[in-house]
């Protein structure tokens, strides 16, 4: 067992015994707590920098997980770094003249545009021409726009710690471009291709993941990365009765004990 965590959110701990929850906004009234505990996990995004930097604490997810996690445009660019060849044909511009007539160039509509910061299908737009493009563009400093994928399913795939916990697919309505649960798309527990497990375990362990919900799609046989986000909804792992919370400490206690080993 290692020593005593704290946590800033604790729904996402539940599960883990001997976890102190401290509110965010107090982090200050408790910085000797915090400088003695072996691990804090969940922080607020504000919190990440002051956490490592400041007070040198090991946190849970990574910093890593939480700087690539926080905007669509370090996500993506990571991604084709590490993956090239599985990510979406995106262009990531300045909201200019040049930047629009290099969407016009480049792809053909309808494609997706995206908010840099967004989650459960929000900021998803679907551009049909020209003008929904503009409109898109009014009031948004980057543009962020994608191919739009001859899909009508996605494959969430949960990565906690070292490794996948869960997979299930979510199958839209028909009426939207979008298949998250969170805009009308149904779970199914469908068994999933071990290579589309695979990419993402080698993704999440290239750019030190280690908490995300990775959304990915199938085209022709060849699989895609859509994007990962670091608070993944839980309504599919539900059914699934997983003790995340002990998944967690397990992949923590053996990260301790890594350290250790290295120390000596």
């Amino acid at each position: 067992m290692i020593e005593q965590m704290i946590t800033f959110n604790p729904l996402r701990s539940s599960g883990m015994p001997g976890v102190k929850y401290i509110k965010p906004e107090a982090m200050y009234s408790h910085i000797s707590e915090i400088q003695t505990a072996s691990w804090v996990l969940f922080p607020a995004y504000w919190q990440v920098n002051t956490l490592s930097y400041a007070l040198k604490k090991r946190i849970f997810p990574s910093v890593s997980t939480y700087h690539l996690g926080h905007n669509k445009i370090e996500q993506t660019r990571a991604l084709m770094a590490v993956a090239p060849n599985h990510i979406p044909q995106t262009l990531i511009a300045a909201n200019t003249d040049a930047g629009l007539d290099e969407v016009r160039d480049r792809f053909d509509f309808p494609v997706i545009g995206k908010d840099v910061r967004s989650a459960q299908g929000k900021g998803v737009f679907l551009l049909k021409n020209r003008r929904d493009l503009k409109d898109y563009a009014a009031d948004r400093e980057t543009l962020y726009i994608q191919e739009q994928l001859p899909i009508d399913r996605d494959l969430r795939v949960v990565y906690v710690g070292d490794k996948v916990i869960a997979s299930y697919w979510r199958i839209g309505d028909g009426t939207s471009h979008l298949n998250n649960v969170a805009q009308g798309g149904t779970i199914c527990y469908s068994p999933v291709p071990l290579e589309a497990l695979e990419l993402v375990t080698g993704i999440a362990q290239e750019l030190g993941i280690d908490h995300a919900g990775f959304d990915m799609a199938l085209v022709d046989g060849h699989w895609y990365v859509l994007e990962f986000n670091v608070f993944f909804g839980t309504k599919g792992l539900s059914p699934l009765k997983l003790p995340v919370g002990l998944i967690i400490q397990d992949y923590l206690e053996g990260r301790a004990r890594s350290l250790l080993t290295e120390v000596g």
